[in-house]
């Protein structure tokens, strides 16, 4: 593919579905308004568009360097591609979606990657600006997840023309105006699915990773449907204590900076509250999902 028309193409994306995004949102503010839904506030709105701004600004300077990493593991790719074939781009449209959905996945795992992801989630709002509530940081490390793609043979340039393509959907499912979409629900990420990722229910904790297949989801073990009898609560547990702009941004990177300056504790302690899952502390009293899910599982049992 030629560097240029790929380039082209990916701002083509952005570009032609600006005008979408536009109508949609004003239409769901329409509705919140008129509806009494309470679906937006002013401050929320401020802060997505800052987030927003502010991760659209660092994209741009790491494209270049992004680019590189990934072109050069395309240099020493195991299969080189017809890239003019359809079938070619339906399997980098699903690769990319896995390469995603790994990506995802460790955004939630890993409490460095979820300091930066935390942003996405610590709303107590959800409506299709949230789409656009961005991790700040994280094009400092995405295309990592992408690059074993370009190794494999998928020409980088494809990869975020797919990229592009997926965001733009992922991004329209972050609505509560949609209930559920039919037949859709069984292989699709679907606003019904993308509110259950939201949630800070524990039934709902670390759900429903994938962008635009939900299949994923379904073979790795990490699906929830919404569930009628435990409605959605938006947001982050335990709450930050204020939504200012430095504590949205800051909030995670400062807990991890006092969990490792804590006297009397190991190396591989500090490691741990780095690289380990959200909520492991080195004297066992703190609880990660898994732990939290196994307790709440444990009761719902004995209930029944």
């Amino acid at each position: 593919m030629n560097d240029f028309l790929a380039s082209d193409a990916i701002g083509s994306v952005y570009i032609w579905t600006l005008p979408l995004f536009v109508i949609v949102i004003l239409a769901e503010m329409l509705y919140s308004h008129f509806g009494q839904a309470k679906l937006y506030t002013k401050k929320d709105l401020a802060t997505n568009i800052y987030l927003a701004i502010l991760n659209f600004s660092l994209d741009l300077v790491m494209k270049a360097f992004a680019m590189g990493v990934m072109f050069f593991f395309y240099e020493f790719r195991l299969i080189d591609f017809n890239l003019e074939t359809w079938y070619y781009w339906v399997i980098c449209f699903l690769a990319t979606d896995l390469a995603y959905y790994f990506h995802h996945l460790a955004d939630h795992r890993l409490r460095i990657c979820w300091a930066v992801h935390i942003t996405h989630h610590n709303s107590e709002h959800f409506n299709l600006t949230t789409g656009f509530r961005s991790p700040v940081f994280q094009p400092l490390y995405r295309y990592l997840f992408f690059s074993p793609l370009a190794f494999l043979g998928f020409n980088p340039w494809s990869i975020m023309v797919c990229y592009a393509v997926g965001q733009v959907y992922g991004t329209l499912v972050h609505t509560q105006t949609v209930k559920k979409m039919g037949f859709l629900e069984y292989f699709m990420v679907t606003p019904s699915h993308h509110r259950v990722h939201h949630g800070c229910n524990i039934l709902y904790l670390d759900r429903n990773m994938g962008m635009v297949f939900i299949i994923w989801d379904k073979i790795f073990g990490t699906f929830q449907a919404e569930d009628p009898n435990v409605p959605v609560k938006f947001g982050i547990y335990p709450k930050m204590p204020d939504d200012g702009p430095l504590t949205t941004l800051f909030y995670e990177w400062r807990k991890i900076w006092k969990d490792v300056k804590q006297p009397n504790i190991s190396l591989f302690d500090k490691f741990n509250y780095i690289f380990n899952s959200p909520g492991w502390r080195h004297d066992g009293k703190g609880k990660t999902v898994k732990q939290f899910q196994k307790q709440y599982f444990e009761k719902q049992k004995s209930k029944s």
